[in-house]
């Protein structure tokens, strides 16, 4: 393939980055002896499903910084990490910090292009094909019952600024941030710059979003946006959004096989549980 002398093609990303040392409190009694990103969302966790969605797609490495019930995460990953290098960074401080100091603490050990991920969220591994290039933001038109932060957009579908809440003036259109972003190095390097700022400024409770949020409007960060519209997500802080996500993403029943010899006749629907239950000569796994 030949490349235009001013066209050179972004370089695909392969490292994530994985926010995981808060304490889950709006999770208890679940998060009591279990990290919240160890939730079980219909009998696979959180951290099982996004470490599947990151082989999917080819990542090589993956740091996480840790915090509360650190030990959980690292037993778990010793035999499901697949193809993925893992790496921690603990977080001493996670109990009376946000998420701006565990971002600030990954900044030694990332040198790369990488995706950022917080631990709290399950979406369709196919949604993050478009944010495997650096620079961009996952997004999704606003609903009802979402909250937090959200963007408004440029014509060129780049993000325009970030807003502190869901309210909008009747001439924009919000977005709500995924809470997925992917970064090129010369990013991160200058996210670096004003994350070292807001520390040495005892600002260790804000989110790193405000930071974001100043990047961008001093122009200093662009963002592209991507759609999570079109496949199921969803962001897990309650037993409400816990009750919810479990409807987006059901336990998967296999794929039925044929009981040779056996005919339908004959078939009686048994009071098994559904993931085993005989009905009309098929067999579920």
């Amino acid at each position: 393939m030949i490349f235009h002398k001013n066209f050179y093609p972004k370089q695909r990303i392969t490292t994530a980055l994985l926010l995981a040392a808060g304490t889950g409190s709006r999770l208890l009694p679940l998060t009591k002896k279990s990290p919240k990103c160890l939730t079980l969302v219909n009998e696979t966790s959180i951290l099982e499903r996004l470490i599947k969605s990151l082989n999917q797609h080819g990542f090589k490495r993956l740091i996480v910084v840790t915090g509360h019930l650190e030990e959980c995460i690292r037993n778990f990953l010793k035999t499901r990490a697949g193809n993925i290098k893992i790496e921690y960074v603990f977080s001493p401080l996670y109990k009376t910090t946000n998420n701006i100091y565990s971002l600030w603490m990954a900044r030694k050990i990332i040198n790369e292009p990488f995706m950022l991920i917080e631990s709290d969220l399950v979406f369709d591994p196919s949604l993050l094909t478009e944010m495997l290039y650096p620079d961009r933001i996952a997004i999704a038109r606003m609903k009802p019952w979402l909250n937090g932060s959200t963007v408004t957009l440029n014509p060129s579908g780049n993000v325009d600024a970030f807003h502190c809440d869901a309210k909008s003036r009747l001439d924009e259109i919000r977005y709500k941030t995924v809470n997925i972003y992917s970064l090129s190095v010369s990013s991160w390097y200058r996210v670096i710059e004003k994350l070292n700022r807001y520390i040495l400024a005892d600002r260790v409770n804000d989110y790193y979003e405000v930071v974001f949020r100043q990047m961008v409007a001093e122009k200093s960060l662009s963002l592209q946006a991507v759609h999570f519209d079109h496949k199921p997500w969803y962001e897990i802080d309650t037993m409400e959004d816990l009750a919810s996500a479990e409807k987006l993403f059901p336990v998967k029943v296999g794929k039925p096989f044929p009981l040779y010899g056996l005919k339908q006749d004959n078939m009686e629907v048994n009071a098994i549980p559904a993931r085993n239950s005989v009905l009309e000569g098929n067999f579920y796994a």
